[in-house]
């Protein structure tokens, strides 16, 4: 697969597909240097692609929190990707040179950089509780571990062992992040909720209170804001 100056829509598009379809031929035929542009260029459209996606969930409310929210992925998917792609092929640049590879970091970040055509799918798969995360981890550690055999010539076995240890880990993690992002996510709804409810009573009864009413009731809902706050903390604890 030749490398080319100039950017051609149609020619990212065909790698996405070849990567999500037969990723041992594309890994295969991957030029292992080049410079970092037509890298970044495809992390970053895929990374768009999958932020549009998450978007669109999100705006028919199959992700979590409110509609519209996911809107914000649009950009913070490349950003972070970028970032990110920089910060991983780094870590992955290690393990390989501990597992004997003989390339280089640019190698090593095309590696990761291709990966990013995955991210139209697992924005997808984001929408899925718990599940989603061990699918996402194990689809990215499969190409890895092709990464591994197919650009730096590692053995297969070697290669599973290794990053098979890192997924489980990965996946521990993962799902342990998810479950405290997800109670605390329940806890701000039930705080929103309990809010919602407390003005709604008061605007009720407004009209019919006397001053000192008023201010007890006003004392009560302060105290009641800094009762459920504490319960919060406690529950984060």
């Amino acid at each position: 697969m030749s490398e080319s100056s100039n950017f051609d829509f149609a020619i990212v598009i065909a790698q996405i597909k070849q990567i999500i379809t037969d990723p041992v031929a594309f890994y295969k035929n991957m030029p292992k240097t080049g410079g970092y542009g037509e890298p970044i260029i495809f992390l970053l459209v895929a990374a768009v692609a999958g932020g549009i996606v998450y978007a669109g969930l999100s705006i028919i409310g199959l992700t979590p929190g409110p509609n519209f929210a996911g809107l914000g992925a649009i950009i913070a998917f490349p950003i972070g990707g970028l970032i990110g792609s920089f910060i991983a092929a780094g870590v992955l640049f290690v393990i390989w040179k501990l597992m004997g590879s003989p390339e280089n970091f640019e190698t090593a970040y095309r590696c990761v950089a291709y990966s990013f055509a995955l991210m139209p799918a697992l924005a997808v798969l984001m929408i899925l509780p718990y599940l989603g995360t061990i699918l996402r981890t194990l689809w990215a550690t499969w190409l890895v571990i092709i990464q591994s055999t197919e650009v730096h010539g590692r053995a297969k076995k070697t290669a599973q062992l290794v990053f098979g240890i890192i997924a489980a880990l990965m996946i521990l993690s993962g799902l342990s992040a998810e479950y405290a992002t997800r109670q605390a996510m329940e806890q701000v709804e039930e705080f929103r909720e309990g809010l919602n409810e407390a003005q709604s009573n008061a605007l009720e009864n407004l009209e019919d209170m006397t001053p000192e009413e008023m201010g007890q009731a006003a004392g009560d809902f302060i105290r009641g804001l800094q009762e459920a706050a504490k319960q919060a903390e406690e529950n984060r604890e």
